[in-house]
């Protein structure tokens, strides 16, 4: 399991910040929000969850955010990080609920940056895909082909030069030596994500969470497959943040109006301003 333990450069205020990337992304994507809390005096953790980026992608694994969780869990334990903050983006917003659903003790905070799982497309109305369907999907990915989802959904019609390099990245990882065994295991990633919702149990999470969201986010999760009544009715980010807000006990949403997906690339300052004034106020 790859991952960067990034010591505070600015005067050390004691605490651990574990990011979690999303499905799309890599522990390295995080590089803006890793600068602004080392200088604001964290610790940050930025692993790369197994089956992405620079960790393993086994032949044979049962994927579960219960899983993923253990192994990000064993991992602080290995760095003796006893209590963190922990926040996740897009799907690792889901890994990062589950954690804290599974070790509410060694959670100081949770902070949720544009998550997937808002909502349970199942339940709405969304068709199942088998995992050999996933990766039939996943076989097909190109650069032109990523450069388009993030462009309509990351950031909302716009582009800069600078998201490039992330196209770059995950166009290389499925066009690479292993492209095989990536596409697989984002198949069973993606089975994952849509089998497990973490919906239902928003109410049970016992720590100070902070939601930031962008909200012309439009992700959901099946989206492209779904019939068009369906379609219409998920991915409403600018609805989802507040309605999770009042269903997890000690919640406070910060949106981003305007903003897509991925708030923290497309506008890095205004997002970590807010983001070390959310975290410094639960």
């Amino acid at each position: 399991m790859g991952y960067m333990d990034v010591p505070a450069t600015g005067t050390p205020n004691g605490r651990s910040v574990v990011l979690m990337h999303g499905k799309n992304f890599c522990g390295a994507t995080w590089e803006g929000s890793i600068k602004a809390l080392s200088d604001a005096g964290y610790r940050v953790i930025a692993p790369d969850q197994i089956g992405f980026c620079t960790s393993s992608k086994p032949d044979h694994y049962q994927y579960s955010f219960q899983q993923l969780a253990t192994n990000t869990h064993q991992l602080l334990e290995k760095l003796g990080i006893q209590k963190a903050t922990v926040i996740g983006h897009s799907t690792g917003g889901m890994l990062a609920t589950r954690y804290a659903l599974m070790y509410p003790q060694q959670t100081e905070q949770l902070g949720l940056v544009n998550p997937i799982g808002l909502e349970d497309w199942k339940a709405l109305g969304v068709p199942y895909q088998s995992v050999d369907q996933w990766y039939q999907r996943e076989l097909k990915l190109s650069a032109d082909g990523v450069r388009n989802y993030e462009r309509t959904t990351y950031y909302v019609g716009r582009w800069k030069p600078e998201y490039e390099r992330w196209v770059d990245m995950l166009a290389g990882l499925n066009k690479g030596p292993g492209h095989l065994q990536v596409a697989w295991n984002s198949a069973l990633i993606y089975d994952m994500i849509f089998t497990q919702p973490v919906y239902y149990e928003f109410k049970d999470l016992q720590v100070p969470t902070l939601l930031l969201i962008g909200t012309s986010d439009t992700t959901a999760i099946g989206k492209d497959v779904a019939p068009p009544a369906v379609k219409a009715k998920i991915g409403h980010y600018e609805v989802l943040g507040k309605q999770v807000a009042k269903l997890i006990p000690h919640a406070t949403l910060v949106e981003f109006p305007g903003l897509g997906h991925a708030p923290q690339m497309e506008e890095p300052e205004q997002f970590h301003k807010a983001l070390l004034q959310g975290l410094k106020a639960l």
